[in-house]
């Protein structure tokens, strides 16, 4: 070969085998790096105020799941307008599984429902990493109300037009839309009172300045245990651990029906793949520890793991019927 064509060929080796290291190094380093996830705390954001139900499904919940991703899950409260404020933060934040939220039901499909704006899109915002639980919600009467079951309710009602009002947590919640779908169900019509909150809803019921609302069973059980208010019937598709006793709106004469709510945690869409698969994983191990299951019950909640698919088609299935009640019932965002 012509020494000089010899080692110019060499000379193009060498050059083209420099610029390929730094390449091939950075490759590697990006897949240890993404393999590695996590390597700092992950944040879980909760669009409810500290204390509620969410809130403590968050931290039971985000303890054991750092457990499982072996970085710390760090807890951050961002309230607002129904949720809005939280999901509209988690939904713009860097898609890299730091920063996870942790909601119920209102989010995904009752705020779009009631809302012509959102600074989300249930669906397009976020990647669903799983289901956590469900809270159930129940049909409650004042002792002094003379019915016990539903159709006794629905006939008292029926009987008396005008006479009787349902209260609710709230415009717009899930026991409002659990209250208004019951009544679709059954023809009873109630006129709705609204309460910031489950505490007012329950003293009230208490109190007899209402004679029936739709609460969680976490919110009311304490006052069922005592005595001061009755279960008429539980509005989800299966009994509440707590209240094995207390039939199921199905049950009780209408099949088909189901109005709970439930909590999930979800990631900004776009997730790496690898990164959406530790998650999952991570949630799934993290379900399956007995003393986050126990705890839960213990307060009124049902853990209740499932995959990504699975929360997907629930908010597939859930945002028509949720919009139809909406429109059928008037219902809108305060």
């Amino acid at each position: 070969m012509n020494p000089t064509l010899h080692s110019s060929l060499r000379r193009a080796f060498v050059a083209a085998r420099a610029l390929a290291l730094p390449a091939l190094a950075a490759a590697a380093v990006g897949a240890h790096a993404a393999s590695a996830y996590p390597v700092r705390p992950v944040t879980l954001v909760v669009p409810f105020p500290a204390g509620g139900a969410v809130d403590m499904i968050g931290r039971l919940v985000g303890k054991s799941l750092g457990d499982a991703l072996g970085q710390p899950v760090v807890i951050e409260n961002r309230a607002g307008a129904g949720t809005i404020v939280g999901a509209g933060y988690v939904a713009k934040a860097a898609a890299d599984g730091y920063t996870l939220l942790i909601s119920s039901g209102s989010t995904f499909t009752v705020n779009p429902a009631i809302n012509a704006s959102l600074p989300y899109d249930p669906v397009k915002s976020f990647e669903p990493v799983g289901l956590v639980a469900r809270v159930p919600l129940i049909v409650l009467a004042n002792k002094a109300v003379p019915v016990d079951t539903l159709p006794q309710m629905v006939a008292a009602v029926n009987a008396a037009p005008g006479k009787y009002v349902y209260g609710s947590f709230g415009t717009g919640t899930t026991g409002h839309f659990a209250g208004e779908m019951l009544l679709g169900a059954t023809g009873m019509k109630l006129q709705h009172i609204p309460y910031k909150g489950s505490a007012p809803a329950v003293a009230d019921l208490i109190g007899g300045q209402i004679p029936f609302s739709v609460d969680t069973v976490a919110a009311s059980l304490p006052h069922i245990r005592s005595g001061k208010i009755k279960p008429i019937a539980v509005t989800g598709a299966r009994r509440a651990t707590l209240l094995p006793d207390v039939p199921t709106v199905a049950e009780a004469g209408y099949p088909g029906f189901d109005a709970d709510s439930w909590v999930a945690i979800v990631a900004p869409r776009g997730l790496p793949a690898d990164v959406k698969a530790r998650l999952e994983k991570a949630v799934a191990q993290a379900m399956k520890d007995h003393e986050v299951q126990q705890k839960l019950l213990a307060n009124g909640l049902e853990p209740n793991y499932a995959g990504p698919g699975q929360v997907s088609a629930m908010i597939s299935k859930e945002l028509p019927l949720m919009r139809a009640t909406a429109q059928r019932a008037s219902i809108t965002a305060n």
